[in-house]
């Protein structure tokens, strides 16, 4: 890892990034893009070492209240978080403040925190993000080598269920040939049904990849896949997009089990949900002069 100190810190829809880099070792992972102008080894991690200044005095100056994201680019609970607890300091600030947060991440070490998120809950509004792609521990643990695998994380959707703070997954990508079946659909929403999850986002059953992911991946696939390189140059080119064969009947199945469980599925009624900073209802309190 090296420490920087960041210019700034929240974007102008208010996510934040305090770490850029990861050590999860997804084989799929878009932020390797090189279109992000990564000027370091990924596996390096940038450490915004004024992370909480910055979010202190972004958060000081706002006239309202408002979600603060973060996880969308770099996973908040990177191995190093153990130590450095710059995600952990964010978040008391973020409480402190009364604002809201929605936190994404693939690791369980966020249940160290889980007590703070409370917290900002009862204050505000907390909601926890999970990435969950593949139902097969086994397969898991080779598509995402360096992060606890799917049934861990559906503990700590779990847990967060027990805690009282709402949930949402994020159920991509889903690779071509790989893990574009039925029964990983199934098993996927089976967890996210039994831990009651308020949305499931899907984009298509498919994997995005551009210069920097594709190469990356690549070399996964020879190593762990011999062949199906090939079948992916053959079928998606250098495209953007590779959408898997079966995306239609995968994805009709998708929405039919998530209408019929009561789960939101569409990605701008989640994306709303997520953005949505929660207005406190002051029509039941009584004035001094009702009394």
């Amino acid at each position: 890892m090296h420490l920087v100190n960041a210019k700034s810190l929240l974007s102008a829809q208010n996510g934040m990034n305090v770490y850029r880099g990861c050590t999860h070792g997804c084989i799929y992972c878009d932020s390797r893009s090189t279109c992000y102008q990564m000027r370091h080894p990924f596996e390096d991690i940038e450490v915004k070492q004024n992370a909480p200044e910055l979010l202190e005095q972004a958060l000081r100056s706002k006239r309202k209240r408002c979600m603060i994201g973060t996880g969308a680019m770099c996973d908040p609970y990177l191995h190093l978080e153990e130590e450095l607890r710059i995600t952990r300091r964010c978040l008391e600030i973020i409480e402190r403040y009364g604002f809201g947060v929605a936190i994404q991440t693939k690791s369980d070490r966020i249940l160290r925190d889980l007590p703070l998120l409370q917290a900002i809950h009862a204050k505000a509004k907390c909601v926890v993000q999970m990435t969950l792609t593949t139902f097969d521990e086994a397969l898991c643990a080779i598509l995402e080598p360096h992060v606890c695998t799917t049934r861990r994380r559906w503990e700590v959707l779990k847990a967060c269920q027990r805690a009282g703070i709402p949930t949402v997954v994020w159920f991509c990508p889903v690779l071509p040939y790989i893990n574009d079946t039925e029964e990983n659909v199934r098993g996927i929403l089976s967890y996210c049904f039994d831990a009651g999850v308020q949305g499931i986002l899907s984009f298509g059953m498919g994997v995005t990849l551009r210069e920097g992911d594709r190469e990356y991946f690549f070399a996964a696939l020879d190593r762990h896949f011999p062949g199906l390189k090939q079948r992916y140059v053959k079928r998606f080119g250098n495209a953007y997009e590779c959408p898997s064969d079966r995306n239609e009947e995968l994805m009709a199945l998708f929405h039919r089990e998530c209408e019929a469980h009561g789960v939101m599925h569409d990605p701008g009624q989640i994306f709303h949900y997520l953005h949505a900073f929660p207005e406190r209802d002051t029509s039941q309190q009584l004035s001094m002069f009702d009394l």
